[in-house]
């Protein structure tokens, strides 16, 4: 019994690994090529921004924004429980401001509902979602808008994070972290043909599919939720490599610490929560697109996959000293070939401006670093939406 629980473990480390190579090798193929979506010029765009107490960045995100929007777009900044000066300075920039004040019905997930329940009177064809504290390079909007018409499904933005002018190792890795997981990890299953995981901002969505789901919800990480209930519903997002939203590593590491937390621990909770519901989805609707979910899904944040395969791998060689059953083991390195080959692989091709050949070695101490975190996870895991702290923007002479 014991051995085939050791061996199963094993396996179930070797699969996601497997999983995580061919997405990397798929992403190495890429060759770049963009798709060939229409334009659609007519289309009505509208550009929700859902903020809380976002007034040092908010003026430069609305700025890209007006910087792209068309005739007919209409940008919509949902001023989310402030109490600073966001919607002032939204209204400063020419755009519509929705006010909300709700001490009980808290997150990120409620200011969208509201402002799709604004949108409901006269609905857009297309509703996109811009974080606060995000750059919009030239030329995304009209990427997502024209998939997003092209598809009739929601559509995810490349989301990347820049790491900020006083970096630390620590950033650099985490910066890398972020590059693998919504870069390289989501290229590889365009070229697969597969959906991928919402993440956060950078999205869009057609009306009939915003319609289609609960927004109104204040899971830690609502882009996973909804990534599910989009797949069941239909939707399953895709990945749009050619637009491209930049946000910026807090500086202040309690700030970091407060954003990671809130990420892995949601993520945690999601794996255990949805990746049931998708894998029955898989197999009573026959869906693909919800058994590629679920797989993306069950990958956990990459610092912990590292710690557990290690874990695992000592178990495995342990057993096999102790029963002389090495079956157990030689999974687990393969498992581990497929990792390493993973994290290299992307650090050569896509990571080597995050994370210089000379800070490698932080790898380990990042690791090592985000021990309590996990630990955190058993004991009290984060279960409400908390916003990061933003740093300060420097003052332009």
């Amino acid at each position: 019994m014991l051995n085939a629980c050791i061996f199963g473990l094993a396996f179930i480390f070797l699969a996601l690994s497997y999983w995580t190579f061919l997405e990397t090798l798929n992403a190495l193929l890429f060759r770049g090529d963009k798709r060939s979506y229409p334009v659609d010029s007519s289309a009505r765009v509208a550009i929700l921004v859902p903020a809380h107490n976002e007034e040092i960045g908010i003026a430069e995100t609305l700025a890209t924004l007006n910087l792209q929007k068309r005739v007919q777009d209409h940008i919509i900044v949902i001023a989310d429980n402030c109490v600073d000066e966001t919607a002032t300075i939204s209204r400063s920039m020419g755009v519509t401001v929705l006010e909300r004040f709700d001490s009980v019905r808290y997150g990120k997930g409620y200011a969208l509902d509201y402002g799709v329940r604004h949108l409901a009177v006269n609905p857009p064809d297309i509703v996109l979602v811009i974080d606060a504290d995000c750059q919009i390079q030239v030329g995304t909007i009209d990427a997502l808008v024209n998939t997003a018409m092209a598809t009739k499904r929601a559509v995810q933005a490349t989301y990347l994070m820049n790491k900020p002018v006083q970096a630390t190792a620590k950033h650099s890795v985490a910066a890398f972290a972020f590059t693998m997981k919504n870069l390289v990890r989501p290229l590889g299953l365009a070229r697969m043909g597969l959906p991928c995981l919402l993440m956060g901002t950078g999205m869009a969505f057609p009306w009939q599919a915003i319609q289609a789901v609960n927004l109104a919800s204040g899971h830690i990480v609502e882009d996973m939720k909804l990534s599910v209930d989009l797949t069941i519903a239909g939707f399953a997002p895709v990945y749009c490599p050619e637009a491209r939203v930049i946000g910026v590593l807090p500086q202040n590491s309690h700030a970091g610490q407060t954003q990671r937390t809130r990420w892995e621990h949601g993520h945690l909770q999601a794996i255990v929560e949805y990746v049931p519901v998708l894998v029955k989805a898989a197999i009573q609707r026959r869906k693909l697109d919800a058994l590629g979910i679920a797989l993306e899904l069950s990958v956990p944040p990459l610092s912990l996959y590292v710690m557990s395969w290690i874990a695992m791998s000592l178990i495995s060689v342990g057993w096999g000293v102790l029963s002389g059953n090495w079956l157990a083991a030689m999974v687990a390195i393969a498992a581990g070939v497929c990792l390493v080959t993973t994290i290299l692989g992307s650090w050569a091709k896509f990571g080597r401006e995050d994370l210089p050949m000379r800070e490698l070695i932080a790898i380990p101490l990042y690791v090592l670093w985000k021990i309590p975190m996990y630990l955190k996870f058993v004991v009290r895991p984060q279960k409400s939406w908390v916003r990061t702290e933003r740093d300060a923007r420097p003052v332009s002479e």
